[in-house]
């Protein structure tokens, strides 16, 4: 397979797997919801290719050789790491990695920002940074047992100093 042909796959069953699991993937089985129509496969990797196609860029990179590479005045860079004390993401992220990306950020000559769940581990690991705490409902699964979960969005900045009109 060609890595176009491994990319069109992985969107295709990220979209139709079950939660967005990159492991374990299983599928919905709810008949209320219309079925994803594979004829139109092509317009919805064409509309993911329209929202990327100003600037945006996607690596297959190791989080701090990306950062090495791309670090710029003008960068933003999103950082989405595998949830505190969660599995399942195909790779072990540990507390040093946090602590490293915490170090990190203080470097860089960009920006960053980084979504992750609440807890007090990571409240300490990114002391130093701005946060925004969200409290959001988590449903994947089961609307009818939602459970309520804190996040939290960390900014390698202080956006009063420096609004940078992302929000």
């Amino acid at each position: 397979m060609t890595d176009f042909q491994r990319a069109a796959r992985f969107f295709y069953l990220q979209q139709q797997s079950f939660g967005g699991k990159v492991a374990g993937q299983t599928f919905g089985t709810a008949t209320t919801a219309p079925a994803m129509n594979l004829l139109r496969i092509e317009e919805s990797l064409s509309a993911a290719h329209l929202r990327m196609a100003g600037g945006t860029y996607i690596e297959q990179l190791d989080w701090t050789l990306c950062i090495d590479c791309y670090d710029r005045v003008h960068t933003l860079f999103y950082l989405g790491p595998p949830y505190w004390e969660t599995e399942g993401y195909g790779m072990p992220f540990e507390r040093k990695h946090y602590e490293s990306m915490a170090k990190k950020l203080k470097e860089i000559k960009g920006k960053a920002v980084i979504s992750i769940n609440d807890h007090p581990a990571i409240r300490a690991c990114f002391k130093d940074f701005e946060m925004e705490a969200l409290r959001l409902d988590y449903t994947v699964g089961d609307e009818a047992n939602r459970v309520e979960c804190g996040e939290l969005v960390i900014y390698s900045w202080v956006r009063s100093e420096e609004p940078a009109g992302l929000f």
